[in-house]
């Protein structure tokens, strides 16, 4: 059919421009003229020159010109009239292609008076009669208006000016201002024409009603013969003037008063409801006489008959004051349009309707009144289906969204909070189709791998997995350029979880968890009981936690607050850890893990060689309302020296707290017991016994062998203050009181010394040992002697030489070169093979 075609009807050329032919391009519109110059077409001066742009609902453009447009070529009863369309790829309208379309049409005769509505103007043209008697006046010089009308000389056309007739005044134009104003002027051989944009200035809005009150129309609705509209109350869009041309020596004068109905239109049960007075009082003025003579109407300027509106269900009332037509809404011969109101879709039903009615009176003769009326019933919303199809096979959502009507486009997508455009959809994994149905109407299918970033992967319950798509679709309208938006949130419920599994051992010291990760942890967290397990959190207990991706490993010590004891028996321990994971937004718990393995009881307890006692009472599954600070020994006074909610640790020497002692002839054995009353009750609940085993005889073999030579010391004299203390522990932090001496010791049990300048506090002296030696007596002369020092260096004959420890400043040592350390190890003096009896 090529990019443009045409058509006539009646006093109308329509050209239409395909729009598959044009889709996409950016197009500029000219109507040209008989010289060949093209005028570019704007809103202005389409309105001023009798041209009407519409757009269907294919997005075609349709092009309507009058007979009488400003740029027609009229020759006999034929009109043509030629457009230029430019059309492009880009806005800057480079690299345009031009299109020429010219199309004649025929008109029938005219009626003395004809006056036309469209959409965007009005337009009047009356016969142009000049008196016979004007006719027959011979002009004996030719014709000069300059001394008469200076101004008149000025006007090319014969049309001279035109007056507005206004409630308040007369207001004279000439034509060259009235064009500039926005009317639009012509005369041909035969006809005066005025076309009037209904935006003029001089344009009224008047119910028709009002303009019965006049004393004239009042005497005619006496008379009957014009019967009475006040009740109707439809505005009108009315300019009543009067348009003067020149003829030779004469100025003539002819009514060209226009009207043109503004509303009328009803919306009820689903029927559009539209009349239309038939006695409008600016096109009845001077007149005595009316009489009907035809009414037709149709649609798209195609006249329909009685059976034609028959079969739409369309009806056309000719009454005896108004012309009404009703059309139910949906109807033939309509579309519905897309409409935006408040961000929402929705539908609007538009039929361009028209209507002639040709009326005889005794001023003018023959009236045709024909008005083009586009009517758009209100916003109704439209519901958006979202159909979603999983193709499991191919790994992909199928989500189908509409149908839509051809004036609305998807232009863009915004995944994940970023807007993107249509083509480059692809590159986030979307792939867009667009299907068209025979009506017209489209609908557009996504196609998203369930493997796209965009995609959220959910977790359902035991196998499932949903997989959601949430993407949000941008449309514009065409030709309003309107937006909205379709928000898609389509699920699809997959069969294909694979849920963590776990594996769990013990060391010595230790519980190993270690998990497996599935596909539906990745955002599961770790818990113990109501405890998040983080790095920091894990650190704080000692715990090991470490993630490679695919497992998860949990280490914790056999003796931690998160461990549960089920079981407690003289060989062995029963401890379990048990780990929860749980959902990173909503806390719900996914899945239970658990490793439990037997320890032995010695863990629990610390028998050191200097007698003292450590021992750790568990409380056990079961036992959760005891608490562990109540724990006490056999001597009731003696509490724990540390206590955790699952823990109690005692300290204590063997000689203390209630505990007993067995002998036989290799060992000692100290007995005590943990126990837990309840207030008020002297029978435990709760009982932990314990023994320490001690060898009774340990010999030493002592060697020496020396090793560095003795250092050089300048002699000197002076009085000093020492100290020799011993100490508890290696960290020198209790020496023993004297209230704790003598100090029993076991074999090879380490003795920690303190040797301390006390006078004078020089910070220039330092101290240096030079003999130590051990006797069995208070006397330090008496026989046996044993040297653990000797000029300052070991015994090397020592079996376990002296070991110097290292000072370091603190707040009890200001002065660390005033204090020497050592530790040596238990011994007995011996005499042969027997111990040493003094």
């Amino acid at each position: 059919t090529g990019p443009m075609s045409s058509e006539c009807l009646g006093d109308f050329l329509r050209i239409t421009l395909n729009a598959e032919y044009f889709e996409d391009k950016y197009l500029s519109l000219f109507v040209v003229d008989q010289s060949g110059t093209a005028w570019e077409l704007d809103e202005a001066m389409a309105a001023q020159c009798g041209y009407t742009v519409t757009y269907t609902t294919c997005r075609s453009i349709q092009l309507r010109a009058s007979a009488l447009s400003c740029h027609s070529h009229l020759e006999k009863d034929v009109f043509t009239v030629t457009i230029q369309i430019k059309a492009s790829h880009t806005p800057d309208m480079s690299n345009a292609t031009t299109h020429l379309k010219s199309a004649s049409c025929h008109y029938g005769p005219w009626s003395p008076r004809e006056i036309i509505c469209e959409n965007n103007y009005m337009e009047v043209s009356v016969r142009r009669e000049v008196p016979q008697t004007i006719k027959d006046f011979v002009q004996d010089e030719p014709e000069d208006w300059t001394f008469v009308f200076p101004e008149a000389k000025a006007e090319e056309a014969s049309i001279w000016q035109i007056v507005f007739h206004q409630p308040e005044e007369k207001r004279a134009l000439l034509v060259s201002n009235a064009w500039s104003a926005g009317y639009g002027l012509n005369a041909t051989d035969s006809r005066v024409l005025l076309r009037v944009p209904y935006t003029a200035a001089q344009v009224q809005l008047v119910e028709v009603g009002e303009l019965l009150l006049a004393p004239q129309a009042a005497r005619l609705c006496r008379s009957n013969q014009i019967p009475s509209l006040q009740d109707q109350g439809i505005t009108f869009s009315v300019l009543r003037s009067s348009t003067f041309y020149k003829y030779q020596w004469v100025i003539l004068m002819v009514d060209t008063a226009v009207a043109c109905p503004a509303d009328g239109v009803d919306y009820t049960n689903k029927t559009i409801t539209w009349t239309v007075p038939k006695y409008i009082p600016p096109l009845f003025a001077g007149m005595t006489s009316f009489k009907d003579v035809l009414v037709e109407a149709g649609v798209d300027l195609h006249k329909l008959s009685a059976k034609e509106m028959a079969a739409r269900k369309y009806v056309l009332l000719n009454e005896l004051t108004a012309i009404t037509m009703k059309i139910p809404i949906g109807a033939e011969g309509g579309y519905y349009k897309t409409s935006v109101s408040n961000g929402q879709l929705g539908v609007k039903y538009t039929i361009n309707l028209f209507l002639e009615h040709q009326w005889e009176d005794n001023k003018w003769g023959l009236t045709k009144h024909t008005i083009i009326k586009e009517i758009e019933t209100p916003f109704e919303q439209a519901e958006v289906a979202i159909t979603n199809n999983l193709n499991l096979s191919a790994g992909l959502m199928n989500v189908t969204v509409g149908t839509f009507l051809p004036d609305a486009e998807l232009v863009n997508l915004t995944i994940e909070g970023v807007v993107v455009a249509v083509p480059e959809a692809v590159q986030h994994g979307y792939l867009i189709h667009r299907t068209r149905y025979a009506n017209g109407s489209r609908a557009y299918v996504l196609q998203v791998p369930l493997d796209a970033p965009s995609i959220k992967i959910e977790y359902m319950g035991e196998d499932m997995r949903a997989y959601t798509l949430n993407v949000t679709l941008t449309f514009i309208t065409y030709p309003s350029s309107e937006t909205f938006v379709v928000p898609i949130i389509a699920l699809s419920a997959v069969k294909d979880a694979v849920l963590p599994s776990a594996t769990g051992f013990c060391d010595g010291r230790n519980l190993h968890l270690i998990i497996t990760h599935g596909n539906v942890d990745q955002n599961w967290l770790p818990f113990i009981s109501d405890w998040h397990l983080t790095q920091e959190a894990a650190q704080k207990y000692n715990y090991i936690l470490r993630d490679n991706g695919t497992h998860l490993a949990i280490s914790v010590p056999f003796l931690s607050p998160h461990v549960s004891y089920e079981g407690f028996h003289t060989s062995a321990i029963k401890a379990s850890f048990y780990l929860t994971l749980k959902d990173d937004i909503t806390l719900a718990q996914r899945r239970d893990f658990s490793v439990s393995c037997l320890f032995s009881p010695s863990d629990l307890i610390q028998c050191l060689p200097n007698g003292t006692v450590i021992i750790t009472a568990i409380k056990l599954v079961g036992g959760e309302d005891l608490d562990t600070a109540l724990l006490v020994l056999r001597d009731r006074q003696c509490k724990p020296s540390l206590v955790t909610e699952r823990t109690a640790t005692f300290k204590f020497n063997v000689n203390t707290c209630g505990t007993s002692r067995k002998f036989n002839s290799t060992t000692v054995t100290y007995e005590n017991e943990v126990l837990y009353f309840r207030p008020g009750d002297d029978i435990p609940i709760y009982q932990l016994k314990f023994l320490c085993l001690y060898a009774v005889e340990q010999t030493a073999d002592v060697q020496y062998e020396s090793k560095n030579p003795p250092p050089s010391i300048q002699p000197g004299s002076g009085c000093l203050a020492l100290s020799l203390k011993l100490f508890k522990e290696k960290s020198y932090s209790e020496p023993y009181q004297e209230s704790e001496y003598p100090v029993v010791k076991y074999l090879r049990e380490a003795l920690y010394f303190e040797v301390e300048l006390l006078q004078p506090k020089d910070a220039r002296l330092d101290l240096n040992l030079d003999d130590c030696w051990i006797t069995n007596s208070q006397s330090q002369d008496s026989l046996p002697q044993w040297h653990i020092l000797i000029h300052g260096c070991e015994n090397n004959k020592d079996s376990y030489r002296t070991v110097f420890h290292k000072v370091n400043y603190s707040p009890r040592v200001k002065f660390p070169q005033h204090v020497k350390r050592f530790e040596v190890r238990m011994f007995t003096f011996v005499q042969g093979t027997s111990l040493w009896q003094e």
